[in-house]
């Protein structure tokens, strides 16, 4: 069973097969185990259970095969996967050591620590995309940044300068969001333990170090409980949508110069039209602009997802999950047409920049 953002015949304009696995059941279902096999090997560590169960769990998660209906029917009935995900798990270990598993964790924090273990591969690949991509506008300013073009103010022909003004104005900003990717990780990719209510109080005393050791065992942060504080999701939601924001521009820009009557840009393909067989639509850069538009209005709804009441949110959360593998996705395959797009450019020289 594999899961699948909407319209699956869409995402190949607006997906990205990559980024999107990242969000599959699989990959949720393995994170969730190396969570819960991690958690085990802390808790041994701390003398809550002992080694021989811990030991067990880590045998069990390295081979578990889930019941997806089961689980399925388990998420309809209890908003959440964990329970039955739980149930389940338990049942493999055996009876023997199945106590041990999950002991003294709540749902949110095996859903929560999944989510960051696979933000941490999607972190790992925009950052190589945008590197790709600062790279590659710099070769396209090397090769025609001597180009004259016209600029233009308020859609109106201003005054003559070069194609490398035109791309210092998309470098600049992605140059600023990678610093920004930078900083944002260490924030953002870090453990979520906090027990039913967030206090750890289910561990005996033994939550930092329970937390310490999960954290160090996973190659994460470590943070104290974050349960209902959702402002981590909601900047790496900003920084998706600034990103793409400025990706749109760089695509509002290239429609814009590639239209018949400017011509200072020319693409080595575009995409067909079924009525009008002269066309040659610059695809890429208008699929820019949807991806910026989309994320932008995205925002907002996940913010909204910022607003738990109390201690969690059952509707708070299942809106994040709804909103931000969307955000995500996007944001990857943004990226992605942006290297293609700026891969088969080139500058032409303005007739109007030279009178």
């Amino acid at each position: 069973m594999t899961q699948t953002l909407p319209f699956p015949v869409l995402q190949a304009l607006v997906g990205d097969e990559e980024v999107g696995a990242f969000f599959s059941n699989e990959a949720e279902l393995s994170a969730m185990l190396r969570v819960e096999a991690a958690l085990a090997e802390a808790e041994a560590k701390a003398g809550l259970i002992g080694e021989e169960a811990a030991r067990r769990i880590a045998e069990v998660c390295e081979s578990f095969q889930a019941d997806w209906t089961k689980l399925a029917e388990g998420l309809a009935r209890d908003g959440v996967i964990v329970p039955d995900f739980v149930k389940q798990l338990r049942g493999a270990v055996g009876e023997s050591h199945g106590k041990s598993v999950h002991l003294g964790a709540t749902s949110q924090d095996i859903i929560d620590t999944a989510l960051v273990l696979r933000l941490k591969g999607v972190i790992e690949v925009l950052g190589h995309r945008l590197d790709t991509l600062i790279q590659s506008l710099d070769g396209l300013k090397r090769r025609d940044g001597s180009a004259r073009l016209m600029a233009h103010t308020r859609m109106q022909q201003a005054l003559s300068f070069t194609a490398a003004d035109k791309i210092d104005t998309w470098i600049q900003p992605l140059e600023r969001h990678r610093e920004a990717l930078q900083a944002l990780a260490p924030r953002l990719l870090v453990l979520q333990l906090g027990g039913p209510i967030g206090t750890r109080g289910e561990l005996k005393g033994h939550g930092d170090a329970v937390a310490d050791a999960m954290a160090e065992i996973l190659g994460l942060g470590l943070a104290p409980s974050w349960h209902s504080q959702r402002d981590r999701i909601g900047e790496f939601g900003a920084f998706l949508s600034l990103l793409t924001g400025t990706l749109g521009k760089i695509g509002q820009d290239i429609a814009l110069m590639a239209q018949n009557e400017v011509g200072e840009i020319r693409l080595a393909s575009g995409g067909g039209s079924s009525a009008m067989p002269h066309k040659s639509n610059p695809v890429p850069a208008e699929v820019l602009v949807t991806l910026a538009r989309f994320n932008a209005g995205m925002l907002g709804t996940l913010h909204q997802a910022l607003v738990h009441e109390n201690e969690r949110s059952g509707a708070a959360w299942t809106l994040e999950w709804m909103v931000l593998p969307q955000m995500v996705v996007s944001s990857a395959a943004a990226l992605s047409r942006a290297q293609g797009l700026i891969a088969s450019m080139s500058f032409v020289p303005s007739k109007a920049a030279e009178k």
